[in-house]
């Protein structure tokens, strides 16, 4: 390993590099894949409701801090694949909107360097290769699409199609989910004979036994390695990124190897996608002559600008028995960008997969004294109705990742960044859940779901922390996400975004890897 010259290594494999690896294995050129855990076990847990959410089984068995110097568990995974293994696959586009200038009460969210017309191309290849089932046309905020998706939306199951019509009825434009499986319905909106997915309760926050999410490794890791030019290291930790004497190139990467040893790794094009906060820590911890801050910080942005979305998991409780088993149908964005009677983006609603039991009794102790005596944990779990809320956080440049000198992670995070739109997305679905078939006082805060004893913990929507742009002063990537500081350094993980708007990142990581690629592979060429 420690002979080999690679035309390209890619530090992780999650939508960012895996993704990219994807799209550069037909080139033939050498690619090799750096992974700092191994593959997923596939074992009965995988769809165990109480080791995922409530042991924590397969979270990383490490401590980040927060600005108090307080120890907490993020929410992050390292396995081929990245988060996607345990994300819920819903793959929105960002608004397009979202791409310039947006004034929220708090402040502003910057506008990118470049437009949703120029990023639309990769966002159809997306969601042509990531299997995404949906139906442009339905969201009155979604931009302009090139192709119709490539898979018919996922049916409502009956208790979500009444909820849909109810919500048509307040005069909104609830619309199909867009989720990336491997599903192919029958006549009923079931699982065909010969379909991967068989529309479970176990797609959110769960790992796959089947294959058949739409996760990083089944759909692009496995595929490149087809390839006789790409090569995957797997428990390969990389410490260091070293650069040549003039430190304009990384000549270098060193790795902690999971058998105790270091390897070194040397490539023409180095591509980091270690996950926002991680790929800050490896930029910041590769410190050198030339790079005094870390690598690509001349500007002194990285680590900077952290986002990770304004987040609610919350349960209504149904009048009717839900008898739902694939819940992640429906989405609304109806006060995406505001409402009669506020001017400021509020954000968007999109179903959970369905809670069940194990998880309603994690609850429990949160909820004491929020339900009445006369509804039983187990009547909540056969009537529950599991919504995400997700609004923007704005990115502060104090909100940041930095090093101690032991080399410990600390975040620092404004909790209460931006939060009055939430805070009102909230009410209105409260106000409405009269009208929806639910219990009009009962809207409980699904807390487990986010792995989290505290907000700072959610840390799967994670971005912002090597943001790009076109001045070197303000950004440390320029629009093609290669580091302004050095000729071969990339970053296609969400670190690059300058915003995150109030919708899932996957997709857009996805489909700037695409765009990141196509330039790398005519570099290479």
């Amino acid at each position: 390993m420690t002979d080999t010259h690679y035309d390209v290594i890619v530090v992780g494999t999650g939508a960012g590099g895996g993704t990219l690896a994807h799209r550069l294995a037909p080139t033939g050129k050498s690619i090799l894949l750096l992974e700092r855990g191994g593959y997923l076990p596939r074992e009965r847990d995988n769809w165990d409701s109480t080791a995922v959410f409530v042991k924590g089984k397969y979270r990383a068995p490490e401590f980040w801090f927060d600005k108090h110097g307080d120890p907490f568990p993020p929410e992050v995974n390292y396995y081929v694949g990245g988060n996607t293994k345990f994300f819920g696959a819903a793959l929105f586009r960002l608004r397009p909107e979202d791409f310039g200038e947006l004034r929220h009460q708090d402040g502003v969210s910057p506008a990118w360097p470049l437009r949703y017309d120029e990023l639309e191309p990769y966002y159809t290849q997306a969601e042509h290769l990531y299997r995404v089932h949906g139906r442009h046309g339905e969201d009155p905020t979604e931009g302009a699409a090139g192709a119709q998706y490539a898979y018919p939306p996922v049916q409502h199951e009956p208790r979500i199609q009444r909820l849909s019509d109810d919500l048509e009825k307040q005069g909104l434009h609830p619309f199909h989910l867009p989720i990336g499986v491997d599903l192919t319905q029958d006549e009923r909106g079931g699982a065909a004979h010969g379909s991967a997915c068989i529309r479970c309760d176990r797609v959110d926050g769960f790992p796959c036994l089947l294959g058949a999410k739409s996760d990083a490794q089944v759909i692009c890791v496995d595929p490149a390695l087809a390839h006789a030019n790409v090569e995957l290291v797997t428990h390969a930790d990389v410490r260091r990124l070293e650069t040549d004497p003039g430190g304009r190139s990384v000549t270098k990467v060193v790795a902690a190897m999971g058998d105790g040893s270091t390897a070194e790794f040397r490539a023409d094009i180095v591509v980091v996608a270690c996950g926002a906060v991680n790929s800050a820590v490896l930029l910041l911890r590769s410190v050198g002559d030339r790079h005094p801050r870390g690598l690509a910080n001349s500007s002194d942005v990285v680590g900077r600008h952290y986002m990770r979305h304004n987040n609610l998991a919350l349960m209504a409780i149904s009048r009717e028995p839900n008898n739902t088993t694939f819940q992640k149908t429906l989405a609304l964005n109806d006060w995406y960008l505001g409402s009669d009677d506020w001017d400021h983006p509020l954000g968007g609603i999109q179903m959970l997969g369905k809670s069940d039991s194990a998880q309603i009794h994690g609850e429990a102790p949160r909820w004491a004294g929020a339900v009445t005596p006369d509804m039983p944990f187990e009547v909540i779990a056969h009537h529950a109705v599991d919504f995400w809320l997700c609004g923007e956080d704005l990115p502060a440049a104090a909100n940041r990742v930095t090093l101690d000198r032991d080399g410990g992670i600390h975040l620092a995070l404004d909790e209460k960044n931006n939060i009055a739109g939430l805070q009102r997305l909230r009410h209105k679905l409260q106000g409405m859940l009269g009208h929806l078939g639910m219990y009009e006082h009962h809207l409980l805060s699904h807390s487990i779901y986010l792995h989290k004893g505290m907000p700072i913990g959610a840390t799967a929507h994670q971005a912002g922390t090597v943001r790009f742009g076109t001045d070197p002063r303000a950004s440390a990537l320029d629009v093609h996400c290669k580091a302004h500081d050095l000729d071969n350094l990339y970053v296609v993980d969400t670190s690059f975004f300058p915003s995150i708007g109030a919708v899932n990142p996957s997709l857009t990581a996805i489909a700037n890897a695409l765009r990141v690629g196509d330039h790398i592979a005519e570099r290479l060429r």
